[in-house]
């Protein structure tokens, strides 16, 4: 472990942490911390170059990442921009195409690399310079919540003291599993709609996922309904959702058009419970954002995995008022 990682608890760090006492290596940082709640949000998958020579794990200031990671801000940290101030960290990530072909395991230790090491010295920088004591949200997509998986079952033991603030950390589109509470006690995975300091995790799949690989839904899963928040299996028609915020592609075109158009919920959901994703049948495929040429689907045929806040857009904006006015009662 390199002398610059020295101070940090959590041990076998790869390599010499990013600087985040340089601004430019935040993606987003709000112009006044005037809100009483913080998030933090850890951006998905947003580089996929299957050329030879790309990197596996892609340096912070790559112009396509961080493009892209720009561009991405309207399609989920947004969210939480209206209830609370966003910081939004530039880390090294996983090239998707490098992720092909992996298993679970092996899928995990190779997050546990740089990938880690600069969302731990992120989180570091965040809670000793720009935190001030607040409350605050976890928040992530996709490989983003891979790392709050991580980092809550991780970093987070060694800094119990900051769970105490934590409202709610939304891992989306990541399974939480069981056995994860089971080994680290101190997580919680929300019960309702309105607890606190609890996981928020889904996956949202068509019925035709059901015995498919996907990189992001593991054995042993455990998801929330983001239309009812229930548990269970109890069905949630659409129209009980609220509003999707879902781009219209044209046919056999990724140029969306209208993505900031609200709609009138046309998802539904159901939790199954022996896989552990959220179910949805009623999203045809002009609402559903396709892979990229030549991006491997990691994901089974039928993964809704590019709708998991889309879907659900304003009840998702809705719980976030619901957990902060919770917690602050």
């Amino acid at each position: 472990m390199s002398d610059e990682n020295q101070k940090y608890k959590v041990q076998n760090l790869v390599g010499v942490p990013t600087d985040y006492s340089d601004e430019n290596n935040w993606a987003h940082l709000p112009e006044n911390a005037d809100k009483a709640v913080d998030t933090f949000f850890i951006y998905p998958t947003l580089y996929f170059n299957p050329n030879p020579t790309a990197p596996t794990i892609v340096p912070v200031d790559d112009s396509e990442l961080r493009a892209a990671v720009k561009f991405h801000y309207i399609q989920a940290p947004i969210l939480f921009e209206d209830m609370t101030n966003v910081y939004e960290p530039f880390y090294r990530q996983s090239n998707l195409c490098a992720l092909a072909g992996k298993d679970h395991d092996e899928l995990v230790s190779f997050q546990r690399r740089e990938q880690r090491t600069d969302v731990y010295a992120a989180l570091d920088y965040f809670f000793e310079n720009y935190n001030d004591g607040r409350p605050f949200i976890l928040a992530g997509h996709s490989q983003g919540s891979e790392m709050i998986r991580l980092a809550l079952c991780d970093y987070f033991k060694e800094h119990t003291e900051y769970l105490e603030h934590m409202v709610a950390a939304y891992a989306i589109g990541f399974s939480i599993t069981s056995d994860d509470l089971k080994m680290n006690p101190a997580l919680k995975f929300a019960e309702g709609a309105d607890d606190t300091g609890v996981i928020v995790s889904w996956n949202t799949e068509g019925p035709e996922n059901k015995n498919e690989e996907s990189a992001v839904v593991l054995e042993n899963a455990i998801s929330i309904n983001p239309i009812n928040w229930k548990r269970d299996d109890t069905y949630a028609p659409a129209s009980e959702n609220k509003g999707d915020l879902i781009p219209v592609t044209k046919p056999g075109s990724l140029e969306a058009v209208d993505f900031n158009e609200h709609k009138p919920g046309l998802a539904d959901a159901q939790i199954d419970l022996e896989r552990g994703v959220v179910v949805c049948t009623t999203l045809s495929d002009e609402y559903v954002t396709p892979l990229a040429p030549g991006v491997p689907n990691i994901f089974g045929p039928a993964s809704l995995h590019t709708s998991d806040y889309p879907a659900f857009w304003e009840n998702i904006r809705e719980n976030i008022k619901t957990r902060i006015d919770a917690f602050f009662e």
